[in-house]
């Protein structure tokens, strides 16, 4: 399913990490193909697309940000040019082979 979202970062004294915050469609959508599939946390297994960039990860869920969180790695921010703040279109999929 293809959506967009506005990247955030999370700091802690030790690093920072990018996210995105799923639309409660996009991750209703993902909990009815996972099931049972789930991981640890809760996490479910994706597959994601931006621009020219795929990889494979995991969304978890956040009571803080209200849904699922997808984390968005640094090489996938160079190679796209994403900045925080921005807003991102991207395509994610359950990954059914995990």
């Amino acid at each position: 399913m293809k959506t967009r979202a506005k990247i955030w970062i999370y700091s802690s004294e030790h690093a920072s990490w990018y996210f995105v915050t799923l639309s409660t469609a996009s991750a209703r959508n993902l909990l009815k193909q996972a099931k049972k599939q789930r991981r640890g946390w809760g996490s479910i297994p994706v597959v994601v697309t931006v621009g020219k960039s795929v990889w494979k990860t995991s969304v978890f869920p956040n009571a803080d940000a209200g849904g699922y969180i997808l984390p968005v790695k640094a090489k996938v921010r160079k190679a796209e040019g994403i900045e925080h703040g921005q807003t991102v279109s991207f395509a994610i999929e359950f990954d059914r082979w995990k």
